[in-house]
C-alpha cells in the first residue's frame, strides 16, 4: 500500500511537472516590427498583444503570429508584424499570403515562432524575392531545441495520463459537473408557448409594405384591425419555423419586441403566413430617411430599442415557466421597427440564436441553417475576421451590442438637437460615409478590425452638456473587444441618466 501510495504521488508530480512545462512553453513569439508612420492607434493595439523586447514579441493572448504587408512596385514591403491580438484559427506553420485590397496588401497569420517573419509571394506567375527576418540560424535551431524538448514533455504527459486513466475514471463521472458555459448541441424538447393557428380566410391582405430574401411583408386586415403579414414561400418552411419558434418562447410579450398574433398556411400549401403587431412608421432605417428628431425624440428611440434587446437577452424564469436567452443575430435599422408613439420594436428572428437550459445542462441552438450571422455593416469586428469565440456563451449577445451602438450613432445623427442650426445632415448607413454604399467584407475587415476605425463622431459633440457622455456610450458598445462592451441593460440605464443632461 505504502509502494502504490507513492507511485501516485510520482506520477501526479510528473503530471505536474509536464503541465507546467508545456505552458511555459507554449506562449507564442513573433517578429514585431511596426511601420511607425502608420496609425498610431493601431500599433498601439498590436504592441500590447505581447511583451516587445527589440525585434521579438512574446504573445500573451494567442498562438498566432501576424504580418501585414504591402504591395509596392510588385514587392511586398512589412506594414506590421506582431502577435495576433485575440486567439482565432491559423494553420498555417508558415506565413502564407492572404491578398486584399484588389492585391495592394496581404495578410499572413501563422502558427509557428518566428513564422511571420518569412514570406513568400508570387503575385502571378513571377515569382518575386522573400522577404526574411534578420534571425541567425543559430537563434532557429535554439527553437528547435525548445520545441523537441517540449514534444518530449507532452509524451511523457500523456503517457503518464494514460496509465492513470482507468485509476480516476470512476471518479471523473462522479465529480463530473454541468458545463460552466453553453455549448453547440441540437435543440432539446423545452417548453413553449403554441399559438393558436389563424385561418387565413380571415386576413386581407391590402399592399406591400417591404420585401426580403427570404419573406414579403404586407400590411393588412385582421379581426377589424391593422396587422402586418410576413409570408414565407413553400420553399422556406425552415425560415418561417425558426422566426415562429422565437415569437413562441414563453415570457416573449414585450412592449420592445413586435407582438406576435399567430400563423397561418395556405390552404394549397403554397405559403407560410406570420401575422404581427403593425408599426406605424415601418423600419427605422425609412423613419430616419424622412424624420430628423428632437433630443427627446431620440433618447425614445434608443432607450426603447435597448430596453427591447436586453429583455430578448434576459434569461427569465416565472411560475414555472422559462424564457431563454436570446441573440438576434441580425440587427441592423432594417430589423427595428418604430411604432406611432416613437418607440423601436425588434423584429425579424430569422437569424435568432436560442441559449437553452434543460435537464441542467446549458445547450445552444442556432437558428440559422445557412450560418448567416447578419447585415454585414452591423457585424461586429470578431464575426468580420471570422475569429469568434464560440466556446463562449455570450458571443453573440456580444455581436448584438456592437450593432446596438452602430444604432444609436445611426439615430443621433438625425438628431437636429446635437448639431448647430438644429439642421441634422441627411441619413448615412454606418460607413456609408468611410466606405460608400456598398460595403465589401475585405473592406470592413481592414477598417473596422485591422484599422480599428468606427464611424465618425462629429467633433462639436464633445462641446455639448450630454457629448462627452454620448462619445462614451457608443466607444463602450462597439470596442474591438467583445468582452469589454456593455450589457444591453446598461445601456438603457445610462440612457436614462442622460435625459437630465440637456433641456430643449
Amino acid at each position: 500500500m505504502i509502494l502504490q501510495r507513492w507511485l501516485v504521488i510520482l506520477a501526479v508530480e510528473c503530471i505536474f511537472i509536464c503541465i507546467s512545462d508545456q505552458f511555459l512553453l507554449q506562449k507564442r513569439r513573433c517578429v514585431f516590427q511596426v511601420n511607425r508612420t502608420a496609425n498610431t492607434q493601431q500599433n498601439n493595439r498590436y504592441g500590447t498583444a505581447g511583451n516587445v523586447s527589440g525585434s521579438v514579441q512574446v504573445c500573451e493572448n494567442t498562438h498566432c503570429c501576424l504580418g501585414y504587408f504591402l504591395i509596392i512596385d510588385g514587392r511586398p514591403e512589412v506594414d506590421l508584424l506582431a502577435c495576433d491580438v485575440a486567439e482565432k484559427s491559423c494553420p498555417d506553420a508558415t506565413c502564407e499570403p492572404q491578398t486584399r485590397l484588389n492585391s495592394h496588401f496581404i495578410k499572413c497569420v501563422c502558427n509557428t515562432d518566428f513564422c511571420n517573419g518569412n514570406v513568400t509571394w508570387q503575385p502571378h506567375s513571377a515569382e518575386q524575392p522573400r522577404l526574411t527576418s534578420s534571425y541567425s540560424e543559430g537563434d532557429f535551431m535554439k527553437v528547435g531545441v525548445i520545441v523537441v524538448i517540449g514534444t518530449l514533455l507532452v509524451l511523457c504527459f500523456m503517457i503518464t495520463a494514460a496509465k492513470w486513466k482507468s485509476f480516476f475514471k470512476e471518479k471523473k463521472e462522479n465529480l463530473e459537473a454541468c458545463p460552466h458555459d453553453y455549448s453547440v448541441s441540437p435543440l432539446c424538447s423545452c417548453q413553449t408557448t403554441k399559438t393558436s393557428e389563424i385561418d387565413v380566410v380571415e386576413i386581407e391582405l391590402q399592399r406591400i409594405v417591404g420585401r426580403g430574401y427570404f419573406a414579403t411583408v404586407w400590411q393588412g386586415k385582421y379581426q377589424g384591425s391593422m396587422v402586418a403579414v410576413k409570408v414565407f414561400p413553400a420553399g422556406w418552411k425552415h425560415k418561417f419555423t425558426a422566426e415562429k419558434e422565437v415569437y413562441e418562447l414563453p415570457l416573449m410579450k414585450h412592449e420592445g419586441i413586435l407582438h406576435f398574433l399567430g400563423t397561418g398556411r395556405e390552404p394549397d400549401g403554397s405559403s407560410w403566413l406570420i401575422v404581427l403587431q403593425f408599426a406605424e412608421y415601418g423600419s427605422l432605417h425609412s423613419f430616419l430617411c424622412e424624420h430628423s428628431t428632437s433630443w427627446m425624440l431620440s433618447l425614445k428611440l434608443c432607450h426603447s430599442l435597448s430596453q427591447g434587446l436586453s429583455y430578448l437577452h434576459s434569461d427569465l424564469h416565472r411560475n414555472d415557466v422559462h424564457k431563454p436567452p436570446v441573440a438576434h443575430g441580425d440587427l441592423s435599422s432594417s430589423n427595428v421597427l418604430v411604432r406611432a408613439d416613437g418607440t423601436c420594436v425588434l423584429c425579424d428572428f430569422g437569424c435568432s440564436t436560442i441559449l437553452r437550459l434543460c435537464s441542467g445542462h446549458h445547450s445552444w441552438h442556432s437558428n440559422t441553417t445557412n450560418m448567416k450571422l447578419g447585415t454585414l455593416r452591423y457585424m461586429s469586428p470578431e464575426f468580420l475576421e471570422g475569429s469568434v469565440n464560440l466556446s463562449s456563451s455570450w458571443c453573440l449577445m456580444q455581436g448584438d451590442i456592437y450593432a446596438l451602438g452602430l444604432l444609436l450613432w445611426e439615430t443621433w445623427m438625425r438628431c437636429s438637437d446635437l448639431f448647430e442650426g438644429r439642421i441634422a445632415p441627411q441619413h448615412l448607413l454606418p460607413y456609408e460615409s468611410e466606405l460608400g454604399g456598398n460595403v465589401t467584407l475585405e473592406s470592413l475587415i481592414t477598417y473596422v478590425s485591422n484599422m480599428d476605425k468606427r464611424p465618425s463622431i462629429p467633433k462639436h459633440w464633445g462641446l455639448l452638456p450630454q457629448g462627452s457622455a454620448l462619445q462614451e456610450l457608443l466607444t463602450d458598445c462597439w470596442d474591438c473587444d467583445p468582452d469589454a462592451r456593455l450589457t444591453a441593460q446598461c445601456v438603457a440605464d445610462r440612457l436614462v441618466s442622460l435625459q437630465s443632461c440637456f433641456s430643449p
